[in-house]
């Protein structure tokens, strides 16, 4: 992807090193936090390990390498990328695009939705209209799940814009109380069809991206490796060694990059109604 040497986004907000005060056995914050992220795209699991009383909100001062200095750089520049591309799209629609704020941590860090530890990976909290992000799942992503590409992770992060432009057109606000009237079973169909539409919207970015000749070469193979690497058949076969389709909350490998694919191709946000298209 050509990022180098371009402008930045504004909406970045820098806690790393500052970590997060986090709540012994949850509480309000965790249960909230738990429920935001299951739906929007983390690992609860991952996510109870790093509920623990950090005992303080204050940390050293953060040092950051070379390397995390240019992935800053990075995804500021993918950022302001989608914040030109949404603009343009709500506008075309008459609506008006209220960009988010990306958020750098380490470690943990507080949101609207609660206390969550780096392990969760990246997420998006729509009480707070925030993405959060640890640098260090960019290693993860390379080596943990294969995908490696500047592009793979400009996926990632278009992916957790998608959620935002899900709570700017009241999917998120239809989506999130199913899961309180919904047998855990029923509503994970609900939440795959959430984040394949999700995937959709990063196409949808990739599209217009591709249409400001940003793109290079291999790039898109970059972002479809990714999206194939975090599907729910994928993971739990080289974690378990078998699936269950009825726990699945993303969707499968092929699904993935089929919807995000189909953004790709469309480049409109009305291409992207997964739940009705759903198969």
């Amino acid at each position: 992807m050509k990022w180098k040497g371009r402008k930045g986004s504004e909406n970045i907000e820098d806690r790393r090193g500052m970590g997060g005060k986090t709540l012994v056995g949850g509480g309000i914050g965790g249960i909230i936090i738990l429920l935001i992220v299951t739906l929007l795209g983390g690992d609860p699991g991952a996510l109870l390990n790093d509920m623990t009383d950090t005992g303080s909100d204050t940390a050293a001062p953060y040092e950051e390498t070379e390397q995390e200095k240019e992935l800053a750089e990075f995804v500021s520049v993918v950022l302001a990328d989608t914040e030109e591309v949404w603009t343009e799209v709500f506008k075309e629609k008459g609506l008006v695009y209220e960009e988010p704020t990306l958020v750098l941590y380490t470690d943990s860090v507080q949101s609207a939705c609660g206390t969550a530890g780096s392990s969760v990976g990246p997420f998006y909290c729509p009480g707070d209209h925030k993405l959060y992000i640890d640098l260090s799942f960019y290693d993860e992503l390379q080596r943990k799940f294969q995908a490696p590409g500047d592009f793979a992770m400009a996926y990632v992060i278009a992916h957790e814009v998608g959620h935002h432009v899900q709570t700017l057109l009241g999917t998120t606000e239809k989506v999130m109380p199913l899961r309180q009237k919904l047998s855990q079973t029923e509503f994970n169909k609900y939440q795959v069809r959430f984040e394949l539409q999700a995937d959709y919207y990063a196409g949808v970015w990739a599209y217009h991206a591709r249409g400001m000749d940003l793109l290079e070469e291999g790039d898109l193979e970059e972002a479809l490796n990714a999206a194939s690497a975090v599907g729910d058949d994928t993971i739990q076969k080289k974690a378990q060694g078998y699936v269950v389709p009825e726990s699945f909350t993303h969707g499968t490998s092929e699904q993935r990059k089929s919807w995000f694919n189909k953004g790709f191709e469309n480049g409109t946000i009305e291409g992207g109604d997964t739940f009705k298209n759903m198969e």
